[in-house]
């Protein structure tokens, strides 16, 4: 009796270089269990690829002409929910990869990764994970923050705060307040005495629940509910 074979995850490389563009999809498109479907140098063709065939995961340039990586990321985010953006930056702090989180993008990598860190970022976010460099990851949330909404911020109170939490059963709150402080799942199963799959099955219902993308913006939140390292 034959077996199928696991699908490939479907990417579509997105940048104005050709050469980058090029090396990129070069890179995943031999990766095992990886195929690239398309390329595009800006934001309106990479939309015009979507509509045509759509891949699990979207590698987004931030920087091009045209339609850049914020607008095609937030257009991509809406149209269709499951597919996942990385995005590509130049530097640690860039404001356009900022406008990308806020957007919806459930990656970051610096455009001076290795190739190895390319590949097991795109199946980590395929998984439904979110990938961004740990020196980033502090640095993101702040700016994220300091750029929200002063009016929106203020008017907050602590108790719309804790009902936002209230759709949340205790067990899944412990696991929220643990993934706000930055735990993956293992120390989160060695924290609070669970196993792997307890914890994933939870993680799942909280971001269900909260609406959250991935664990990006489930530590943003949990900054925003001022939840921390003492919480």
């Amino acid at each position: 009796m034959s077996t199928l074979a696991p699908a490939s995850l479907r990417i579509v490389v997105v940048d104005d270089q050709p050469l980058e563009r090029a090396g990129n999809a070069l890179i995943l498109d031999s990766a095992d269990g990886i195929e690239v479907i398309g390329e595009a140098g800006d934001g309106a063709p990479a939309l015009a690829l979507l509509d045509r065939a759509v891949p699990d995961v979207v590698l987004m340039d931030v920087r091009m002409p045209g339609m850049d990586g914020i607008e095609a990321t937030r257009i991509i985010t809406e149209r269709h929910p499951a597919v996942r953006v990385i995005v590509l930056t130049t530097f640690d702090l860039d404001d356009y990869a900022f406008g990308s989180l806020r957007a919806g993008a459930s990656a970051f990598l610096l455009k001076t990764t290795t190739p190895e860190a390319l590949v097991s970022a795109v199946r980590t976010v395929a998984g439904g994970e979110a990938v961004v460099a740990p020196r980033l990851t502090s640095q993101l949330v702040e700016h994220y923050l300091a750029s929200s909404e002063q009016e929106a911020r203020r008017s907050r109170s602590a108790q719309t705060r804790a009902v936002r939490l209230e759709v949340l059963s205790p067990r899944e709150r412990d696991i929220f307040s643990a993934v706000a402080r930055g735990l993956n799942n293992a120390e989160i199963g060695a924290e609070l005495h669970l196993a792997h799959s307890t914890v994933k099955s939870h993680i799942n219902s909280i971001f269900a629940k909260l609406q959250l993308r991935d664990r990006v913006h489930a530590v943003i939140l949990g900054h925003e509910l001022q939840l921390g390292p003492h919480d």
